[in-house]
């Protein structure tokens, strides 16, 4: 398995500073949240003047072989849409089906530092609705069908260019028996062509198709949108891990039944007693929900340091090299608890401070009037993968 430091060291090179911070053109972000977020399609021109992506065909076709990475290839041919799931290799991209091909890959910003600064460029949105950033190749003509998407999706272009068609009224039928959700009738109501570093923003569930013109990379910055039945499933999980109830099942005053295999009313009526004890607090919320929002996909793996160092070690180098969190966690922040990949950890008012600094990749030594508890709770960080020292900073 290819591990996820090489892959940072080895994969997109280029840098997004020099562009302009907010990708949104002359409209000011709470005009765009007011005006279409989850409302109405949105077509910028030139939202990041000068993109042509981050990186390159064969460094993605790469990146998809990786383990961590989830990938999908998808083809066209005799009438047939095939999808093959990564990791993949270089055999599965010989005889390909001329154009009619396309080659996806999720979280591109848990292995290459400027996809994650390009994340950071969409901070007008909260980061607790961010989801990833996926990259997508196609050579001319390739695509992947008319389809919708239950979440927002900003669509920045890349190389080449690419026709989208969009439509808010459609025909929500599927093309059965496809491994893929592709509209059975799709009738465009909209329809542009994007060049190199346009952006093309839709709400969940309008509809799209996306047709290269020419060779081109597409920038998929996607928003997460738990169904109901997801968040109610999670948080019953969360309560099994949390919740403590006393007590057993007793029945001192059974009485003889006719028949045995009828289910007594006295055990049903203990029973819908006993459940009434399932209860919740506001604060059972409030973590379940940074625990929700953090916790790493299945696919995801943080790497622990090989030799860490050891916590006297680390106070001191800290002084003098930089930390940063690695490109896999997530971490969110609530009044006095900070919830990074699932877990929850108390700081006070002054680490918080100091902490979000540190986080928002604020490339700086830590400062040397850290407490003792923040100074162990950036170690344990340390020796879980959580955060590293910046490579920036090292020999």
């Amino acid at each position: 398995m290819r591990s996820r430091r090489t892959s940072e060291t080895t994969l997109g090179r280029r840098s997004i500073n020099t562009l302009k911070t907010i990708p949104l053109g002359d409209l000011a972000p709470e005009t765009f949240l007011r005006e279409y977020w989850q409302k109405k399609p949105l077509l910028i021109r030139q939202a990041l003047p000068g993109f042509n992506g981050l990186l390159t065909k064969q460094e993605l076709i790469a990146l998809s072989g990786y383990e961590d990475a989830q990938s999908r290839l998808v083809t066209y041919s005799n009438h047939q849409w095939r999808l093959k799931h990564g990791p993949l290799r270089k055999r599965d991209f010989k005889n390909l089906p001329g154009d009619a091909w396309s080659l996806l890959v999720q979280d591109v910003n848990h292995f290459i530092p400027a996809a994650n600064d390009l994340l950071q460029k969409f901070s007008f949105i909260p980061y607790a609705r961010l989801d990833d950033l996926m990259v997508s190749f196609a050579p001319a003509g390739g695509g992947i069908g008319p389809h919708y998407d239950s979440y927002d999706v900003f669509l920045l272009q890349g190389p080449g260019r690419r026709r989208w068609e969009i439509a808010a009224d459609y025909d929500a039928a599927l093309i059965p028996d496809v491994p893929l959700k592709i509209l059975r009738h799709f009738k465009a109501e909209q329809a542009w062509i994007l060049e190199p570093g346009d952006m093309l923003y839709l709400p969940p569930n309008y509809a799209h198709h996306g047709v290269a013109v020419d060779a081109c990379m597409t920038y998929s910055i996607g928003f997460r949108a738990p169904s109901y039945q997801e968040l109610i499933d999670q948080f019953l999980i969360y309560l099994q891990d949390h919740l403590s109830v006393d007590g057993w099942y007793t029945d001192p005053d059974l009485k003889l039944h006719r028949n045995p295999f009828e289910i007594d009313s006295d055990m049903q009526r203990q029973v819908r007693s006993i459940l009434k004890k399932i209860t919740w607090k506001r604060s059972d919320i409030e973590e379940f929900l940074g625990v929700y929002l953090t916790e790493p996909k299945p696919h995801v793996f943080l790497t622990p340091p090989e030799q860490p160092l050891t916590f006297k070690q680390f106070k001191k180098t800290i002084q003098k090299r930089s930390l940063q969190l690695s490109l896999k966690s997530r971490i969110l922040f609530d009044r006095n608890k900070v919830y990074l990949n699932g877990e929850i950890f108390l700081v006070d008012h002054a680490a918080k401070k100091i902490l979000s600094a540190l986080l928002l990749n604020h490339n700086q030594p830590i400062p040397n009037n850290l407490n003792g508890e923040t100074e162990k709770t950036l170690y344990q960080w340390y020796v879980n993968g959580y955060v590293l020292f910046a490579a920036s900073n090292t020999n």
